[in-house]
């Protein structure tokens, strides 16, 4: 689903439109004082902002995973097993300062020989492997069911429905941002011009007075940018552009009948055909940052003096190009999953999802096959605020709500750095039997490319997270299996009994417990006083 890779421009955009087993005895916060715990009253510090993730509820009054204090209590300078952590997403800057020295290298293989040295398929795989070639765009699922022309198909009409409901929005959306984006340009030269200067200020804005009619609309634009938190016409202007580009990508690729995206030669409807893409597993070009950002939550250097800490510490990273701008290919997330077992990850984040699957069993399968070598899967539940017990999004790993295929399977919704009420992120999924724990994922500071760094919202955030604690665990408990971890996660978290806004609608308030079917939140330090007592 493409809503994972442009949460924030969507945000932007409804701004904008439609406003113009057993349990550890010791815990963080003691279970009884959770929901009494304060709230914090103050906006956070630009560090917190970076960090909350990794902050504890009880000492900094933000539910974050209590991962500092972890390495300041717990591990302190305690030596782990090396873990790799598979990402299944787009493209990895491998070369990021503050990743490339926690990337895998396959040590079965000699670099750039042009020979497949590990017998393993795939010629090169120095640091993972690249199934979509040099594509990047690509349609949509439910796109390429009308693509096939094939009236017959189940979902036909479905998909056709939601073909024409999706692009009238779009063409509207894009439409809209262009002609604010050119009010906005009048209105920003009109005052730039009224008051000679450029750098104007909201005082200044408020001040001016005029019966010119184009100066008094202009100041009455920009103080409702004002009011939006926006501090600049530059500022708004960089969003707007932004948004303009993701509409245009949308309408053009992602939902485009005609498109042809694939270039890597084989038939995604063909299983037989499994050797494809090629070893190059860095970002297409700059924008592609997901999977950058993703690995930089898990395995950012700590302590370095750069600007994110990652969760776990002893991870290599394992870079799988899977995720396209668009829907990713259920043939390519089941051979990514099978090569990540095959090599030695023990952990898979895959920060990915789409709402049509015409090949969901062959992503099962390749689940059980992870489950049946003891890897586990942290899956995200998706950002349109919906109950999963309701709607089906893949991956998934059992079919209408019934048995799981593996209990390697974990799906994560999202946090808001907002203790209380509004803790919930707006965007997230959820569902009692299908989202089985929370954790921080809505603002989440981290690596980008070309060596950047960025805050992303998503249960995209919230996954790796999480797949940095079951890392930290595997690095310092190794005999507990993927089910024993995912057992840790799950009953060793903050059990939250209070009531909560769900997908962002004050009118739908309900108890934090009936949106996850552990009803806690993750956290780091209880999990690994958890996995020591059952690793013994």
């Amino acid at each position: 689903m493409n809503t994972f890779k442009s949460l924030f421009v969507s945000a932007f955009a409804a701004v904008f439109i439609y406003g113009c087993g057993s349990t550890a005895p010791i815990i963080s916060t003691p279970i009884e004082n959770i929901d009494s715990s304060p709230l914090k009253v103050s906006e956070l510090t630009e560090e917190e902002q970076h960090t909350w993730g990794h902050l504890d509820l009880a000492k900094d009054t933000i539910p974050g995973m209590s991962v500092n204090k972890a390495y300041d209590e717990i591990i302190k300078n305690n030596k782990g097993e090396t873990v790799i952590v598979a990402v299944i997403d787009t493209g990895i800057d491998i070369d990021h300062e503050d990743l490339s020295s926690v990337i895998w290298n396959n040590p079965k293989e000699i670099p750039n020989n042009g020979i497949d040295d590990d017998k393993n398929g795939y010629v090169d795989d120095m640091h993972g492997w690249n199934f979509l070639g040099d594509a990047y765009n690509e349609q949509l699922e439910f796109v390429r069911i009308l693509a096939s022309k094939d009236t017959n198909h189940p979902e036909y009409a479905k998909a056709k429905a939601e073909y024409e409901e999706e692009y009238e929005k779009y063409t509207g959306l894009k439409n809209n941002y262009e002609q604010f984006l050119q009010q906005l340009n009048i209105a920003d030269e009109t005052i730039i011009t009224h008051l000679n200067k450029k750098d104007y200020t909201q005082e200044d804005v408020n001040n001016i007075t005029s019966e010119d009619e184009k100066i008094k609309q202009s100041v009455a634009l920009m103080q409702y940018v004002y009011s939006l938190d926006m501090d600049t016409a530059d500022e708004v202007r960089k969003e707007l552009t932004e948004g303009i580009k993701y509409y245009t990508e949308r309408l053009n690729y992602n939902l485009n009948i005609d498109f042809k995206g694939r270039t890597t030669g084989d038939d995604p409807d063909d299983m037989s055909t499994k050797y494809y893409g090629n070893n190059n597993v860095r970002p297409s070009e700059k924008d592609e940052s997901h999977g950058t950002h993703v690995a930089g939550i898990i395995a950012a250097v700590r302590n370095n003096g750069k600007g994110a800490d990652g969760v776990a510490n002893n991870v290599k990273i394992m870079s799988i190009r899977a995720v396209p701008n668009g829907d990713e290919y259920d043939k390519d997330v089941a051979l990514a999953i099978r090569y990540a077992v095959d090599n030695g990850a023990k952990v898979i984040n895959g920060s990915f999802g789409k709402y049509y699957s015409p090949h969901s069993d062959w992503v099962r399968d390749a689940i059980a096959y992870a489950g049946k070598h003891d890897v586990l899967f942290v899956n995200a539940a998706g950002n349109e605020g919906e109950d999963l017990d309701k709607k089906a999004v893949y991956p998934n790993d059992q079919v209408d709500n019934g048995p799981e295929v593996s209990d390697n399977f974990i799906t994560i919704g999202a946090l808001a750095p907002d203790y209380g009420p509004n803790m919930v992120a707006s965007f997230s999924n959820y569902g009692k039997i299908n989202v089985d724990v929370f954790s921080p994922g809505a603002k989440i500071y981290s690596t980008t490319p070309e060596n950047e760094y960025d805050s992303k919202s998503g249960t995209s955030m919230a996954a790796p997270g999480v797949a940095g604690v079951a890392a930290l665990i595997r690095s310092y408990y190794p005999k507990l299996s993927a089910s024993q971890v995912k057992k840790v996660l799950m009953e060793s978290g903050l059990p939250i009994k209070t009531n909560v806004v769900v997908a962002g609608d004050d009118d739908n308030v309900k108890p934090f417990s009936s949106l996850t079917k552990s009803g806690k939140m993750v956290n780091a330090y209880n999990a690994l006083i958890m996995a020591s007592q059952l690793s013994k």
